[in-house]
């Protein structure tokens, strides 16, 4: 603010409203789509953020300029001759570590929509460059922000109920009812990180890696069943090992009920997160009744507006990525390793090396 818009500030008796504006974090979303404009409006929401946004689409750019009366680039080259504090990258996966090597190097902290990438090129260059620049990356797997998936990972942590035995994951949804535009966007394609193994099964990987540990295999098959103007899969079935716990991932993308469970049993009880029905529960002897542990009722904008809070005390410096780029990495790699059992119709091991 100019010297004499600072003294006029002053004196109408705005001050404060200056120096919280000045306390802010200067946030560029890349990306301005379905997950883009969500998270100009979240980061918006927490109060957090100054925020701008990177959109090539003339149209779709000024619509979303307008709705949220924020500033918009046309293009990343000219966002980044301004300086900001902190970007999200929400544009198609194919894209996603080029976009992100420009911000690490410019000394930004960045958050990475899901999936990181569609394979691993850059990936290598990109860690070395965030730990060289001591630049914080994250990746924005938001179930971590979800605050009945926090309440598993600590009781599974705390041993609570024995060493997890098994681990059951299903997710179902009517695609076309939540995401109409579909088939026009990325999801079309596994090159720019479509089809329901990347778009939405790796959600519940990443998740799953995060309660009970890294998948050491993996096991798969997949198939395009029903969602019309798309050839990618709506539908797959993963078995997987964690270590000694055995593991189940089955989704489609076309029923009628929007639910997803996660189960994992242990030695000593079992618990079970439903999101559909926005609570935790809890069963450790035989015949007897679930315990509920917890209740959430969220709308799905409080997951992302917690996922930003998140992000915005790893950019103040006062928290450690939820899910950073290491994590992020594994996931990607457990992604690969699906897409190949699909090809290769074996068991396929999930490396931590690059």
């Amino acid at each position: 603010m100019p010297e004499a818009a600072a003294i006029d500030a002053i004196s109408d008796g705005s001050l404060e409203f200056y120096c919280n504006d000045l306390m802010k974090k200067r946030l560029l979303v890349i990306g301005a789509g379905s997950i883009g404009e969500r998270h100009i409006r979240c980061f918006l929401a927490t109060g957090r953020a100054t925020v701008s946004f990177v959109e090539p689409n003339e149209k779709l750019r000024g619509i979303v300029a307008e709705r949220y009366g924020v500033p918009a680039f046309s293009s990343v080259d000219d966002a980044l001759l301004n300086e900001f504090d902190a970007a999200v990258i929400a544009t198609p996966a194919h894209t996603h570590i080029a976009i992100t090597q420009q911000c690490v190097n410019r000394k930004i902290a960045s958050l990475i929509e899901k999936p990181l990438a569609v394979n691993l090129d850059g990936i290598a260059e990109l860690q070395a460059s965030s730990e060289r620049n001591n630049v914080p990356v994250s990746v924005a797997y938001v179930y971590r922000s979800h605050p009945g998936v926090e309440v598993m990972h600590r009781t599974l942590r705390d041993g609570t109920h024995g060493r997890p035995l098994q681990l059951v994951v299903f997710c179902g949804q009517n695609f076309p009812f939540y995401r109409p535009a579909y088939a026009s966007t990325y999801y079309a394609k596994r090159e720019s990180g479509g089809g329901a193994v990347q778009d939405a099964l790796t959600h519940l990987f990443n998740a799953a890696q995060w309660l009970i540990g890294h998948f050491d295999s993996v096991v798969a098959d997949a198939a395009h069943q029903a969602l019309p103007n798309v050839e990618v899969e709506d539908t797959a079935h993963v078995l997987a090992r964690h270590g000694g716990l055995l593991a189940t991932y089955a989704m489609n993308q076309y029923q009628a009920p929007n639910e997803i469970s996660i189960c994992v049993v242990c030695e000593q009880g079992t618990l079970k997160l439903e999101l559909h029905n926005q609570r935790l529960l809890m069963q450790k002897d035989p015949g007897a009744s679930w315990t509920v542990l917890g209740k959430y009722p969220l709308e799905r904008d409080e997951w992302f507006i917690r996922q930003a809070n998140q992000f915005m005390d790893v950019v103040a410096g006062d928290a450690k990525p939820l899910c950073p780029l290491s994590e992020g990495i594994h996931t990607l790699k457990v992604n690969l390793a699906v897409l190949r059992s699909l090809e290769t119709r074996r068991w396929e091991t999930v490396s931590d090396q690059l």
